[in-house]
């Protein structure tokens, strides 16, 4: 009888759970920030009632829970790893504006910040002076602008609060590596510190950013929206609250003093709210994929199967995270690891087989975007394009072939317009062929330019022509204004080593260390030595990226719209500090064994000088 086939789990039927038991950890923070803000908002007539959940101060806090909560669900929904990667700041608005993202980040924030400034409104008293009619005579109503106001001020605060996420790149997680010289993982204490550590930056940052709303409503909402908001709103609500048949905008200034210390008091609490929120969705969602002090995969029936599913993911989050186990597992657990050298009897190949050549072509293809510079594919295989192309059949010809012998015609040409107009400018502007205004126009013209390059002198100290206006470029680029259309050094590195739209630094570091730990440990571990064939390989492989990398780097001009020209690139740095790291333990732990494991001398030379030691 066959034995059983054990379901090979999927890798996110273990990642999913992961990230929303983490998800509970930020929904808890936000409670209680809702649950004190609410109590600091309710009436104080009793003493009991203001701060009994079960009551007035627990329903007020579910609901403005609830206004953080559509920012929470924005996030899961969009929430991805790795750097938006383009050659400049307006390639990357191109690419990400139109998005449906976009009008998911407007759907979340502006009903958010509406319903806060109800939830507030209904919670002051009634002489707060932010009641929407207030009533002149017993008979005659009137809308109250300041309550106008109050309301408008939130929806651009969503408007603007909406901008600023998907500006910031909010969405992002950034994920961690395990580096070989950090032994353990980070525990939940560390994270907790790390949230803490931020608070008084959120605080800061919450009162700048509510002050900064504030004047822009003061600005905005007199000179562009007033007018119609007053009259729209007059019109839909007359037959309700028998307003005045006048349409016209009051005089006086829609907001007081008082009101706009209302209004900055709730930004703020909202505010607060958000940003809180984010960053601690931001810290708790990216721990390390462990469970329990334990791989996430450790609990599937077919740990290896369910890991191997992670590494071949298409989606990118899915792959990071799975490549992060996989150096976790490489480098702290040992009864992983031999499962890894021990699974030889699997349908696609030997475990090993199939995780190094994973690990390898994950750092492949950053070695190929380098060879062929800023994300150009490399061209299809002839080959292939023949053995996939199918026959082509051979038409018969109802026409006769073309003539061979020359053929001579005299018609004349019809020209366009534009033909006719640069033939009549050569004309003006050369003498001749019986030309009487040419040599005129030539005198003319001529003075005109040696007017224009002295001008030119004067200004940029230069005779070329093309100086002024890459001077005035210049300037602009160099201005806040000019800032989204410089292709900065940072962000062109960065768009050929990670690739595009994304690319996730941690990916390619988890890579080579998981390569590297799997390979030193299997000198005790390794009872089947399948490892030792492709030790060879990996420092060969290490070696060639470390150098294309190093020169790439080094080689790539500066843009001239780069103002700035600063040669700095933090990511491709720990890329490049971990494939030295990597060659280090490996020639230090395989060195003695290189002639067995048909390493010449010329390839140990080449790996210590890319790895950064001195040859003996």
């Amino acid at each position: 009888m066959a034995p059983a086939t054990v379901r090979k789990a999927p890798y996110k039927d273990f990642l999913q759970p992961a990230l929303h038991r983490r998800f509970t950890t930020t929904a808890s923070i936000l409670l209680g920030i809702a649950y004190l803000q609410s109590i600091s908002i309710g009436s104080w007539n009793s003493l009991f009632w203001t701060w009994f959940p079960i009551g007035p101060a627990g329903i007020r806090a579910l609901f403005i829970f609830l206004c953080v909560l559509l920012v929470i669900i924005l996030r899961i929904a969009q929430y991805h790893v790795g750097l938006r990667t383009s050659e400049s700041a307006f390639q990357t608005f191109t690419q990400h504006a139109l998005k449906m993202q976009t009008a998911e980040a407007l759907v979340a924030y502006v009903p958010s910040a509406l319903l806060f400034s109800l939830i507030y409104r209904w919670s002051l008293p009634e002489d707060s002076g932010l009641e929407l009619i207030t009533s002149l005579t017993a008979d005659r109503a009137r809308l109250n602008e300041h309550t106008v106001f109050f309301t408008t001020h939130f929806v651009i605060l969503g408007v603007v609060q909406a901008l600023v996420h998907l500006f910031r790149d909010n969405d992002r997680l950034s994920l961690g590596v395990a580096k070989a010289q950090n032994a353990g993982a980070e525990d939940p204490a560390s994270q907790w510190k790390r949230f803490w550590d931020q608070i008084p930056a959120i605080v800061i940052a919450t009162l700048n950013q509510s002050l900064a709303g504030i004047v822009i409503s003061v600005v905005v909402y007199p000179l562009l929206l007033r007018a119609s908001i007053w009259r729209g709103l007059v019109f839909f609500l007359r037959p309700v609250f028998n307003l005045p048949r006048s349409n016209t905008v009051p005089a006086s200034l829609p907001f007081s003093w008082r009101s706009l210390g209302r209004c900055w008091l709730a930004s703020y609490m909202l505010l607060f709210m958000w940003i809180t929120g984010n960053a601690a969705f931001s810290i708790f969602l990216v721990r390390e994929p462990l469970k329990n002090g334990k791989p996430l995969t450790s609990e599937s029936k077919d740990p290896n199967g369910s890991l191997l599913n992670g590494l071949k993911s298409k989606k990118l989050h899915i792959k990071c995270f799975a490549m992060w186990e996989l150096a976790f597992i490489a480098r702290d657990y040992e009864v992983r690891r031999k499962a890894i050298y021990e699974d030889i009897d699997r349908k696609d190949g030997p475990m090993w087989s199939q995780v190094y050549a994973i690990c390898i072509e994950t750092l492949k293809a950053m070695e190929t975007r380098i060879d062929w510079g800023h994300g150009k594919p490399p061209p299809p295989d002839p080959a292939a394009s023949a053995k996939a192309a199918p026959p082509v059949e051979e038409k018969k010809r109802t026409m006769p072939p073309l003539k061979d012998e020359p053929i001579f015609d005299k018609t004349p040409v019809k020209k366009n317009y534009l033909d006719k107009a640069e033939e009549a400018y050569r004309k003006t502007l050369a003498p001749g062929q019986g030309s009487q205004v040419s040599p005129l126009a030539k005198k003319a013209v001529n003075t005109a330019k040696d007017g224009l390059v002295k001008i030119q002198k004067e200004v940029t100290g230069s005779d070329d022509t093309q100086a002024l206006l890459k001077s005035l470029c210049l300037r602009v680029l160099k201005s806040p204004v000019g800032w989204p259309w410089r292709k900065e050094y940072n962000r062109r590195l960065n768009t050929v080593v990670l690739g595009t739209p994304y690319g996730e630094p941690s990916l390619y570091i988890n890579a080579i260390y998981a390569l590297a730990q799997l390979a030193v440990h299997s000198l005790k571990e390794d009872k089947y030595g399948n490892v030792q064939r492709d030790v060879a390989s990996i420092i060969k492989t290490l070696t060639t990226i470390t150098k294309k990398l190093e020169k790439f780097k080094t080689s790539l001009e500066t843009h001239w719209t780069d103002v700035e020209a600063k040669r700095e690139s933090p990511e491709v740095d720990q890329i490049l500090e971990a494939l030295r790291d990597a060659l280090s333990q490996l020639i230090q732990e395989f060195g003695p064994y290189a002639r067995d494991l048909k390493l010449t001398l010329s390839d140990m030379r080449l790996a210590r000088e890319a790895a950064g030691i001195p040859n003996p």
